[in-house]
């Protein structure tokens, strides 16, 4: 099997990627080692939304831009990119200044630490680039600051792309965006001690992730038969899923109302508790390294995560033919996840706005994005660049490709960061066994009505 081979530092499912790691991995010899970059997203309040000078409840519902021509770009297209994308894209962008020789492209490298910052700044100045990497949770407290411009009408085919990262982009039914590569979580798994354990292929229901967890506990010997977070920053992420997986809806259509108080929410929390009030599942918060050198040792015979831990698992000690990826399990068949990632957006002061968005239908074209993942290994939004090479050949990868036609974004609401705070905190005190599930659900959706949606 070929394997995936980021290497993103200090990444584990304790330590949730989407807010505290960055990427910056090259490729090696052996299987090309990818790099996956795990975006760190910051949150927007809405005071800060306010000191914009814009009207945060002005977006949203507005009409698509106008279509863009086919004539060649021209002009200076100032970039803004974070990571591994800001280090590469310069170089990468000389094949679009080759097919537009009158268009010069400027890359700034953006330290990911910093970067919700300078877009904001951008947005409040109107001194900023004309494109921007935008971390996927971002979208919704950018386009309705109005400071991004929504995306021309035919700009790409919606259909290209894996569903859950397009509609990340839409904010109050209007597209400010468009996913240049994504990322989702899956079923990591010791195959060799779950052959060991009787499972000769991975749990796909909740019922046989319970009973898989339980048997490589008492037939293989692990410690603890799933490794899941246990709350604190970034939960939701490994939590989640288990909720869409049963139908839970996070908000109403429009995303002006948090629906959170449900049934399929309580379900899935009990589910997701069960874990640690059965010794299944770790209660600790993990200290860095701790997941891999235990998954290695056979401590923890499974957890949920992203691709970059394949590099991780493998560097820790892990042999490839000794481990495994499948999908989530979902209550009576492969379920949901979410799906994270970087999407390209144009602010509205842009200089360079038909050039700046000539280049994001460039860098979406699927050959494109095959080339991107072959220079930097980000994992395509684009659905249609899975179709051939590497990405329709790796087993590993096909899981992922698999898990992404499922995967889920949360509501692109000017608050999200806020109210994934309260389903963190709410978590935790569940694992902890310190509220019961009703109680806990009901305190979060009251929390999230309280800060409301922004929209």
């Amino acid at each position: 099997m070929t394997t995936h081979r980021p290497t993103t530092p200090g990444t584990s499912p304790t330590q949730s990627p989407t807010k505290t790691t960055r990427s910056t991995s090259k490729s090696t010899s052996r299987n090309r080692r990818r790099t996956l970059v795990a975006l760190t997203l910051a949150g927007l309040t809405l005071s800060s939304l306010a000191a914009c000078g814009r009207d945060a409840t002005s977006a949203g519902g507005e009409a698509q831009s106008d279509a863009i021509d086919d004539s060649p770009a021209t002009g200076t297209i100032e970039v803004w990119a974070m990571g591994a994308e800001g280090e590469a894209l310069d170089d990468f962008t000389q094949a679009f200044e080759k097919e537009n020789p009158d268009a010069d492209v400027e890359v700034t490298a953006i330290p990911w630490d910093s970067a919700h910052d300078k877009i904001q700044g951008a947005i409040t100045s109107g001194q900023g680039p004309d494109v921007t990497l935008v971390g996927s949770t971002w979208m919704g407290e950018f386009g309705a600051s109005g400071g991004l411009m929504p995306t021309p009408e035919g700009l790409v085919d919606s259909g290209d792309f894996f569903t859950g990262a397009w509609e990340g982009n839409q904010v109050g039914g209007t597209q400010y965006g468009v996913p240049w590569y994504v990322e989702t979580r899956v079923l990591y798994y010791r195959s060799d001690l779950a052959k060991k354990a009787g499972w000769t292929s991975p749990p796909q229901t909740w019922d046989e992730l319970k009973q898989f967890a339980s048997d490589l506990q008492t037939k293989a010997g692990v410690d603890y038969g799933i490794s899941l977070q246990p709350g604190q920053t970034g939960s939701w992420q490994t939590f989640l899923p288990f909720a869409w997986s049963d139908g839970a809806e996070l908000a109403n259509d429009d995303g002006t109302e948090w629906t959170l108080d449900s049934d399929a929410m309580k379900e899935s929390l009990d589910y997701y508790s069960s874990f640690f009030t059965d010794g299944l599942a770790q209660t600790h918060v993990m200290d860095a390294g701790e997941l891999e050198s235990g998954f290695a040792d056979g401590t923890y015979g499974s957890f949920v995560s992203g691709p970059w831990h394949a590099a991780l698992v493998e560097d820790a000690g892990v042999d490839p033919s000794d481990y495994a990826v499948a999908p989530i399990p979902g209550p009576d068949g492969p379920g949901s996840s979410f799906v994270g990632g970087g999407n390209l957006a144009v602010l509205t002061d842009a200089e360079n706005p038909d050039g700046a968005w000539k280049l994001v239908r460039w860098l979406e074209q699927p050959d494109v994005q095959q080339d991107f993942y072959d220079t930097v290994g980000d994992l395509p939004a684009n659905s249609t660049a899975w179709k051939s090479g590497d990405l329709a050949d790796d087993e590993q990868l096909a899981v992922f490709g698999d898990q992404l036609d499922r995967a889920v974004s949360p509501p692109a609401v000017p608050t999200w960061e806020q109210v994934a705070d309260v389903i963190d905190g709410r978590v935790e005190r569940t694992t902890k066994g310190l509220e019961d599930v009703d109680q806990a659900v009901e305190e979060m959706q009251s929390e999230a009505s309280s800060v409301g949606t922004g929209l």
